[in-house]
């Protein structure tokens, strides 16, 4: 079931439990509840906001992740479910003990699929892709050119100017992007927990500082799909959106997107599952082998295998 996506920053809530339910509670406002089933992804983002401890619980027990905003509206933190899945310990034993040559070849899956991806957005933004596609097929095991980063060099003047540099802090867009790439890696790390493996542990990300490391590994062939809407949030002017609900509701419902995965149609949020269920399995087998995705979102008219 395709867990959703939700956003509370409207104003002062109180957010509680009653009968499975999400309950919001706001000021002179009908009562609002959702299943805490449905739930994938909770972004809290207003300084009014309260929660309570058995809401918080219930949500992390059933598989979502919550993640909580800061002054400035972006994520400032992310609760993951403790327990994921029944053979969870023997899956953390497996990706602890994966040695290097199969570290390095999933590595080099990940990279290659993000450069194919970030030549499809070039060529659907711009006509062209800088050269872009043809690096993903010299990845080779453990990115030791350093073509992800030689590519994000091509990559970002192609698609978003000359003058634009690509700063956490830096300015517009770069706050769309920051946003985007933030709930992304929170969906990633909900579907490493459910697929028992541990998102501290990374394949390339190794900062002792980084609790997440494995998601920053995972998400990396997902961002060209936060850079593909928020290109699109551009006006005619050349003018970028600040950070509204309605910015917001377009960032989050990428997540909703209908992508291929080996070569089956499904929502991003589902695709992130395969891939983060394909790793476990490349870290049970020991065979370098990830479900990930194919190209831009599809398209109603697009024709493609259900």
């Amino acid at each position: 079931m395709l867990k959703k996506v939700i956003d509370i920053s409207s104003g002062p809530s109180h957010l509680s439990l009653a009968n499975r339910q999400l309950v919001i509670e706001r000021a002179e406002q009908e009562t609002r509840t959702l299943p805490i089933e449905d739930l994938g992804v909770v972004l809290l983002d207003h300084p009014a906001i309260t929660c309570t401890q058995g809401l918080l619980a219930a949500l992390l027990e059933s598989g979502a992740a919550v993640v909580v905003c800061g002054g400035n509206h972006m994520p400032a933190g992310l609760l993951l479910p403790f327990a994921g899945h029944s053979t969870q310990g023997e899956r953390l034993r497996a990706q602890a003990a994966a040695g290097q040559p199969l570290v390095k070849r999933l590595w080099q899956l990940l990279v290659a699929c993000k450069l194919r991806q970030q030549a499809a957005v070039l060529r659907d933004a711009t006509g062209g892709d800088e050269g872009i596609a043809a690096m993903a097929a010299r990845v080779r095991s453990g990115d030791p050119e350093n073509l992800e980063a030689q590519g994000a060099q091509r990559y970002w003047p192609a698609l978003l100017g000359r003058d634009f540099r690509r700063d956490r802090s830096g300015d517009a867009p770069n706050a769309l992007l920051n946003y985007g790439y933030a709930v992304l890696r929170a969906a990633v790390g909900r579907a490493l927990v459910a697929s028992g493996l541990y998102p501290g542990l990374g394949i390339h990300h190794r900062n002792r500082a980084n609790a997440f490391a494995l998601a920053d590994d995972v998400v990396e062939p997902y961002r060209p799909f936060v850079d593909w809407r928020v290109r699109r949030l551009r006006d005619g002017d050349g003018r970028w959106p600040d950070i509204g609900p309605a910015v917001k509701r377009s960032l989050l419902s990428v997540l909703n997107e209908t992508v291929l995965v080996e070569e089956r149609r499904s929502p991003l949020l589902l695709a992130i599952q395969s891939t983060a269920a394909s790793l476990a399995k490349a870290f049970m087998t020991g065979a370098p082998g990830l479900a990930l995705p194919q190209g831009l979102p599809l398209r109603d008219d697009d024709v493609g295998p259900d």
